[in-house]
């Protein structure tokens, strides 16, 4: 419980900072949502504590993980599946997809290709396995074509695009709910990849791992994800100036 009411001091006290000035990027190492809550952190997660606390809604940030091979943006994300699936809006789509060619174009990609997930096997084969890629998806698709002038592409086959990316067909992919993005996300580059919220007025980035209590103390903690977190917030820090 300790380390979590210091985590949570950490995190108010990073808030104060960046108010102040004092700071114009976090770096936050990975928590313990769990003892977190435990220890009255009242927020899903990282990303929606730092919205919170600089008077956004939860949809107005996007999360993003930003590996050596893949680049991926959530349209929801600390929810259950079934509330991501029934509640999935183009709002939502367009938000994300947004922030990710925002992001790509930081790391120096002029015209990023974006693809875009389909929510359903096959994106709904035309409607026989779900209608909601027709209805929600593609309009989506096509308000971020007309407002980015960016290639955006879908609604692609999940089970596909991930592997089309990593072969250089998409420079990024927005996928509809936690754990379609970050599923190949973690498989690919899992000790290199950074989690980056996107939409807040300053830099955010991390680690795209967890505590690993199991293995504290042993010597087999890796800090290359860590590493990565601050070398891109040096980056996007660039961008932006």
């Amino acid at each position: 419980m300790t380390g979590a009411r210091q985590a949570r001091w950490a995190l108010e006290e990073s808030v104060r900072l960046l108010k102040k000035g004092e700071i114009q990027a976090v770096v936050n190492g990975p928590v313990s949502k769990e003892w977190l809550a435990k220890a009255g952190f009242r927020f899903p997660g990282q990303t929606e504590f730092y919205a919170r606390r600089f008077g956004l809604a939860d949809p107005a940030v996007t999360m993003c993980m930003v590996g050596p091979r893949l680049r991926v943006a959530l349209a929801t994300t600390h929810i259950s599946l079934r509330r991501a699936v029934g509640g999935l809006t183009a709002a939502a789509i367009v938000r994300s997809g947004t922030h990710l060619a925002q992001l790509l174009k930081a790391i120096g990609i002029r015209k990023p290709r974006i693809a875009v997930c389909g929510l359903n096997p096959h994106a709904g084969e035309s409607g026989m396995f779900g209608k909601e890629d027709q209805k929600i998806v593609a309009p989506a698709i096509r308000r971020l074509r007309t407002k980015t002038r960016l290639s955006f592409l879908g609604p692609e086959p999940a089970d596909t695009v991930f592997r089309r990316a990593l072969q250089g067909e998409f420079d990024g992919v927005v996928a509809l709910y936690h754990d379609q993005g970050l599923i190949p996300a973690k498989l690919l580059d899992f000790d290199k990849t950074v989690n980056v919220t996107m939409g807040l007025p300053f830099v955010r980035c991390s680690p795209d791992h967890g505590t690993a209590f199991g293995i504290a103390g042993k010597g087999k903690a890796r800090p290359d994800s860590l590493m990565e977190a601050i070398q891109l917030a040096k980056v996007l820090m660039g961008a932006r100036s």
